[in-house]
């Protein structure tokens, strides 16, 4: 199930130039706004829930799982060095599932990291706010890279695919249409943060039982598809 030299290259590849500047540079913008409130605003709930919320879990996240997601095997398709490693005897779905373990391991440490941090920074975790929002982030982490690895796998544009998915029905659709927010992974992840959450610190549209549900679906079906896109790729190539 894990490639240790498949891990090897694709952590190569996704902390390359281009893409550590944007991998580090969301999660530190998050920490440098959540220190300049705390120092102008003091601790405040709903400023962190503002910030953790609005940023962190609706911008952050998603975006930092576009990059790690499609960069963990886009590239490799689009170079066509993705022969060489199918040239090798690994199983087409361990490679898919080191890959997608490299994904979440990097979108989690740069997301759920600093979303922790910032809201400790922001309100010292009253409320369990801090907490909530960081296990959201976590999970979210996880549904994310499943879907844009696989949009690495279907699309040479993968990475346009991803952000329109992210800022568009995500973030735009996921705000002002209610039935579109029951069919985003943003909603799933604060199902979670509100059972962790004080009572009526943080407020989601699904429940949590359908939030999980769809989670573990939509990760499964999403890897699974990826190793067959991968098993399609590998027998073209040998032809």
């Amino acid at each position: 199930m894990y490639h240790p030299t498949v891990a090897r290259l694709t952590y190569r590849g996704l902390l390359g130039r281009r893409r550590a500047f944007v991998l580090f540079a969301l999660p530190a913008l998050l920490l440098v706004i959540s220190a300049v409130l705390r120092m102008f605003v003091g601790a405040d709930d709903d400023t962190a829930r503002n910030v953790l919320g609005g940023f962190a879990l609706a911008t952050m996240v998603p975006l930092i799982g576009v990059v790690a997601g499609t960069g963990a095997i886009g590239p490799e398709i689009d170079d066509g060095s993705v022969v060489y490693l199918l040239a090798k005897p690994v199983k087409r779905h361990t490679v898919i599932l080191t890959k997608l373990i490299v994904a979440i391991g990097v979108t989690v440490a740069l997301s759920a990291v600093p979303t922790l941090i910032a809201g400790y920074l922001l309100n010292g975790n009253s409320q369990r706010i801090a907490i909530a929002y960081a296990a959201a982030a976590a999970i979210a982490s996880v549904a994310y890279s499943a879907i844009f690895l696989l949009l690495g796998t279907v699309t040479r544009h993968a990475v346009v695919a991803g952000l329109v998915y992210a800022l568009v029905w995500e973030s735009l659709f996921g705000s002002l249409i209610a039935g579109a927010r029951t069919l985003s992974v943003q909603q799933w992840a604060l199902a979670l943060a509100q059972r962790i959450g004080a009572d009526g610190a943080v407020t989601a549209e699904v429940g949590l039982p359908v939030a999980l549900t769809l989670l573990i679906a939509v990760t499964v079906a999403a890897t699974w598809f990826a190793g067959h896109r991968l098993r399609t790729l590998s027998i073209a190539g040998e032809e």
